[in-house]
């Protein structure tokens, strides 16, 4: 079994398996500032496997969230209700460097008041990343604010298009173009 297995299964039940790491873990990131630039991912094999890579360039920022206010259809909503709070986590990593584009992110912790999430995000024009073969793509033109388009996989889960076949018809190509259309 490799390294990033048994990452994996510590990280299925933190709690149980990291003990008071994790509790104070949690409350030393309760003072930190809500979007911190961290030098490493905490979830090593999670980032892996979402595309970052230890190199100039790919940064990694964790963001904290307060939870609530998110489903009420109401005019003091907190957070715009067809979003994730994932999705609304990367769009606030990427306002804070808009140098770089948010390649993806994972959730990290969460308590009753906050989830935290880390974000990878990559610097377009940095030359390290522009010869890398596997992300040189996010430099193009076309990725250019990403994050905001609901291009990420975040966006694209909370646009519903990870959704296929029966009951996804009026999904594509987005959900604002299908309101007019009939069932």
């Amino acid at each position: 079994m490799g390294i990033y297995k048994y990452i994996r299964n510590v990280w299925k039940n933190p709690t149980e398996n990291l003990g008071d790491i994790w509790q104070n873990r949690l409350i030393l990131w309760r003072k930190q500032p809500s979007l911190l630039r961290i030098a490493r991912p905490t979830r090593l094999d999670r980032a892996r496997s979402l595309g970052y890579r230890a190199k100039p360039g790919v940064l990694v920022v964790r963001i904290r969230l307060g939870r609530g206010g998110h489903r009420v259809p109401d005019a003091n909503t907190l957070f715009p209700v067809g979003k994730s709070y994932q999705w609304i986590a990367e769009e606030r990593a990427n306002r804070k460097y808009p140098n770089c584009e948010v390649l993806n992110s994972y959730e990290v912790a969460r308590d009753g008041l906050h989830f935290w999430y880390e974000i990878i995000m990559v610097d377009r024009d940095h030359p390290a990343v522009l010869k890398d073969k596997e992300l040189k793509f996010i430099a193009g033109k076309s990725h250019r604010g990403r994050v905001h388009r609901g291009k990420t996989s975040a966006g694209r889960r909370s646009r519903g298009l990870y959704n296929k076949g029966k009951g996804a018809e009026k999904v594509r190509p987005s959900r604002n173009a299908n309101k007019g259309r009939s069932k």
